[in-house]
């Protein structure tokens, strides 16, 4: 049971900021998930202000389609992860951000990001998109020698390296023409589908933060960094959770939309 509860805590929510991304910036416009509509449908049924009637969730949600035959036992795992959101991982996100101040924090997490690199370079060359690889290790470098081992973005300063896509192995997936397979929902992690489910193995096998664990056994000290990336990732992720659940009628297809959605997107860049 310490194992399993181990293991949760280290792998815990990496997919949550994913599935939701978006979500915070849809809030600003509208009340529930209309602006994940493609643009083209968008501007069609756009109406005078005098006009608007009531926005329909339901005839939102349908804009996104992904294959779901587990979705009873899905809305279960659900309804689980939404609880245990609220009594493990919320108090720990409040405590981190009482005890941390909000710019220790920020160095924090972009440090983490910064670590990531070996997740974005590998990716990047298996899509093919060598020049991007190139850009990606320009920006560690910058990052890592100018910004104090990637606390500090410095990057963001400089145009060709302040908007590079994140690259992932379900993004790699689904560019060689893997479709998404079913939508399940995982525990503790969230939203996911079977082809980013591999892909997250690949994405933890490839991150330093985790790999202490695979080579120094079952020694105490390798599991501070996962537990630490856990913990930086916690504010954002479940503020980003809140908001894509923010005045849905139904959360589970909000959420569900959602990860498909930004995934979609994703793919694209």
């Amino acid at each position: 049971m310490n194992s399993l509860l181990r293991l949760a805590l280290v792998a815990a929510l990496p997919l949550l900021s994913q599935c939701t991304a978006t979500a915070r910036k849809a809030s600003s416009t509208a009340p529930t998930i209309a602006t994940f509509k493609p643009a083209k449908a968008a501007k069609k049924t756009a109406a005078p202000a005098t006009k608007a009637e009531p926005m329909d969730d339901l005839d939102e949600y349908a804009v996104v389609e992904i294959n779901d035959p587990l979705e009873k036992l899905n809305r279960g795992t659900f309804w689980l992860n939404d609880k245990l959101y609220l009594v493990i991982f919320r108090p720990l996100s409040k405590g981190y951000e009482t005890i941390t101040p909000k710019r220790l924090r920020k160095g924090i997490y972009n440090a983490f990001e910064n670590v990531k690199f070996p997740v974005r370079l590998v990716n990047s060359l298996l899509q093919g998109k060598v020049k991007g690889a190139g850009l990606q290790t320009e920006k560690f470098l910058v990052d890592t020698v100018a910004g104090l081992g990637g606390m500090i973005r410095v990057s963001n300063k400089i145009e060709s390296l302040s908007s590079l896509p994140d690259e992932d192995t379900g993004k790699t997936f689904a560019r060689w023409g893997m479709g998404h397979g079913a939508y399940i929902v995982l525990p503790f992690l969230g939203p996911c589908s079977v082809r980013d489910s591999v892909g997250l193995a690949g994405d933890y096998a490839l991150n330093p933060v985790n790999w202490g664990y695979f080579w120094g056994g079952e020694h105490d000290w390798t599991m501070i960094p996962p537990y630490a990336n856990t913990l930086r990732a916690l504010p954002g992720q479940l503020g980003t959770y809140d908001d894509a659940k923010r005045d849905a009628i139904d959360p589970y297809i909000s959420i569900r939309a959602a990860y498909v959605q930004f995934r979609e997107e994703a793919v694209k860049k």
